[in-house]
């Protein structure tokens, strides 16, 4: 049988896993390139000999995904493998019809050939949109598993942004860790939380390495997902968050509404600043497209560090990057501590500089907030140059990661976290209870 060239179009996370999973030892299939986008600096590297097998010496070529159509006839790619997340169903089929047009077939791959099957129970924590709180959640169920004894092993989506062979396999459990790894800001925001727990993470590139060293210190692995993507590994128990500020995304945003039929868990999270008739939408939504699943109703808490320096301050707002570009939220839990405070808040696209400006322009629903985007070293020095040029007497933080660690910033700043607070029955202590007996019965 003929080879069939393949393209996969990624932004450097579901793409190569999808590649390791399916295609590196598939002789059926030659993956010809991959085109990248999303992640800045990407396209200009390429996927390592040392990592892409024995059938691609060379290793392979990441284009800009701008020159899909040009790479389609060049390489004579009969098919193109959409590999990335949080996308709206236009953008879905505009894609496909952009690939079908220039005579190529396109696809994309299901959990049935990317899940990865553990020796150990794993839970996994997923999202139907980006800045849902799937961190949060994750993070709650950890301390309840922990609580109750249990050694929990988190892995987390990948984030490969520098060294594809030394992040082939990453085990954070001291801040140490993140020096040695050279983790950017969007890395430091999902692993700083789980060291200041006094808990271990993994990440990286090769998920099935990745699991196998997990697996030798875990009782209970948990899969921290990345955007709206569905899990690297099969779940013994999935677990969704829902957002109501972004009500019906569940069901029109691929791939969160796999995500939204597959859970055996769903949260609605947000409960305490949604509308009550976006929650409604939701709730329709869970009885037509998966009335099984439990629900568990949830407040993102924010808790300020020091709320007395907020109170009627010029305030300039910095959330979560993903969350506030490609997640298409105009603003962060930095709002609401702000709102909450009766801080002044500051239009922060007046101070952006560099690839910020730029950002502004790309995403132009952000308003107020200015987005913690920090892919590289001259994007984090970007950042910093914006935040200490912003005319304003306080910095509201509501990224997950301590900027003061990786930034010098010339004002002061309260830091706002959030947290998972459930509200009434069902909740995670029942759901986990009921899990955890699944596990003594071995038939997790």
């Amino acid at each position: 049988m003929k080879q069939k060239r393949v393209i996969i179009s990624g932004a450097a996370g579901r793409d190569f896993h999808n590649f390791l999973t399916y295609f590196k030892n598939n002789t059926n299939y030659k993956v010809v390139a991959f085109t990248a986008t999303q992640i800045p600096g990407i396209d200009k590297k390429k996927f390592p000999k040392q990592l892409a097998g024995k059938n691609y010496p060379q290793g392979i070529k990441i284009f800009p995904e701008k020159q899909l159509p040009y790479l389609i006839k060049k390489y004579a790619v009969d098919e193109v493998i959409l590999s990335y997340s949080d996308l709206s169903y236009d953008y879905v089929m505009h894609f496909a019809s952009l690939v079908l047009s220039n005579g190529a077939n396109f696809s994309l791959l299901g959990p049935k050939d990317t899940m990865l099957k553990s020796r150990k129970p794993v839970i996994s924590v997923t999202a139907v949109r980006t800045g849902s709180g799937k961190s949060q959640t994750t993070r709650k169920i950890a301390d309840i598993l922990k609580q109750k004894g249990y050694n929990v092993i988190a892995i987390r989506h990948p984030m490969p942004y520098g060294n594809l062979v030394k992040q082939k396999c990453q085990r954070f459990s001291t801040y140490e860790d993140l020096i040695k790894y050279k983790t950017t800001i969007e890395e430091q925001e999902e692993y700083q939380p789980w060291l200041e727990r006094g808990m271990t993470i993994y990440a990286g590139v090769d998920y099935k390495e990745i699991l196998s060293q997990a697996e030798k210190e875990a009782d209970i692995i948990l899969f921290d997902g990345g955007n709206n993507d569905f899990s690297f590994f099969k779940p013994d128990l999935n677990v969704v968050v829902v957002d109501p500020h972004r009500p019906g995304h569940e069901v029109s945003y691929y791939p969160g509404e796999v995500n939204f039929r597959m859970a055996d868990v769903l949260i609605i999270n947000k409960m305490d600043t949604a509308k009550k008739e976006n929650v409604k939408i939701v709730e329709n939504n869970i009885k037509k497209y998966n009335p099984s699943a439990i629900v568990i109703k949830a407040d993102s808490e924010i808790i300020v560090n020091n709320p007395e320096f907020i109170k009627g301050k010029r305030a300039l707002l910095i959330g979560d990057g993903p969350t506030l570009t490609h997640g298409e939220m105009k603003y962060s839990a930095a709002f609401f501590a702000a709102k909450k405070y009766k801080a002044k808040i500051i239009d922060a696209r007046k101070y952006a500089v560099g690839s910020l400006r730029e950002t502004f322009k790309k995403f132009p629903h952000i308003q107020n907030e200015l987005p913690a985007m920090g892919y590289s070293k001259k994007q984090i020095k970007e950042l910093e140059k914006t935040i200490n040029k912003a005319n304003c007497d306080i910095i509201i933080d509501a990224t997950p990661a301590d900027l003061n660690k990786l930034i010098k910033i010339n004002k002061p700043i309260a830091r706002v976290n959030y947290e998972l607070k459930e509200i009434g029955k069902p909740n995670l202590n029942t759901v986990l209870e009921n899990f955890l007996r699944r596990i003594k019965w071995g038939i997790y």
